[in-house]
């Protein structure tokens, strides 16, 4: 390491401090943001209804990420200013946010701001590299109900429609109005938190992921066809369970750990299938 006197200040010059500053940046920026982080972790941990695949999604991009660069270990960074195209608008939405306190629009600059950051302290090729699971990372982004209201009621059609015509067949009668199941013990409501969208939404942003890691073309293809239909068909065995056990425990059981528990089982289906759907074995080298 050498060390050059300038101003009675000593600096240090050579391949340190060029490690050190993409830490200083990086740090800076989480800092920046720091209080939107702050909100997407609530968001995130809310409940299961909310966006409670974005902790996961996150772990995921970030070990995509750090796998992509170990690709270009030892060599030089080619630092584009290019970045700034994207960066200082980004920071231009985060200050307009701390104006209107949407946080949304500060989480969308965060992620927005990524790549340009990326340009500037990892260069071109790297960037290039994890440009996909970086623009990944709106997908944990919570979306406003206005945006996804129609979506909402869509779903709890499809699940109400769906769950009438299976119950008959399990030995409940059942009378289906609107989104409103009446069995002759109860009623269940299939409300927004049952319209199976938080299960959609996990499920399309795990294909995606999942589409992107496999280099298999028709797992890529398979995996991003049958999100949403699994999605769905999850939700649908959902609503069936609850609207079997109100008919036999009544609507007190809507306020047990089943109701939530029913929904963390929807993740616990549908999320590994995709996984093990995209999944692709790697080849044993030859002699091994």
């Amino acid at each position: 390491m050498e060390v050059a006197e300038k101003g009675g200040v000593a600096l240090l010059s050579g391949g340190r401090e060029r490690r050190f500053l993409p830490w200083l940046l990086g740090g800076l920026y989480l800092a920046v943001y720091g209080p939107t982080l702050a909100w997407l972790w609530h968001r995130w941990t809310l409940s299961i209804w909310y966006n409670g695949h974005g902790i996961l999604i996150t772990l995921v991009v970030a070990w995509l990420v750090r796998e992509e660069l170990r690709r270009f270990e030892g060599r030089p960074r080619d630092a584009n200013p290019w970045g700034f195209l994207l960066l200082v608008p980004a920071l231009a939405l985060h200050m307009l946010d701390t104006g209107i306190h949407s946080q949304l629009l500060s989480a969308f600059s965060l992620v927005l701001g990524l790549p340009g950051l990326s340009l500037l302290l990892l260069g071109t090729e790297r960037t290039r590299a994890i440009i996909f699971p970086l623009l990944v990372l709106f997908l944990t982004l919570p979306i406003p109900l206005v945006f996804t209201e129609s979506i909402h009621l869509f779903l709890r059609h499809i699940a109400t429609v769906a769950s009438a015509w299976i119950l008959p067949h399990v030995g409940i009668p059942v009378f289906a109005s609107g989104t409103l199941l009446e069995t002759p013990n109860g009623s269940l409501m299939v409300a927004d938190a049952c319209s199976g969208f938080s299960t959609l939404y996990a499920t399309v942003t795990v294909a995606v992921l999942t589409a992107y890691a496999t280099r298999s073309r028709w797992r890529r293809v398979a995996v991003l066809l049958v999100a949403v239909p699994l999605a769905i068909v999850v939700n649908v065995a959902r609503v069936v369970v609850l609207a079997v056990l109100v008919d036999r425990f009544g609507l007190d059981v809507l306020h047990t750990s089943a109701h939530e528990l029913s929904g963390m089982a929807t993740f616990a289906v549908a999320l590994p299938l995709i996984f093990w759907l995209g999944y692709e074995p790697r080849k044993q080298e030859a002699g091994s």
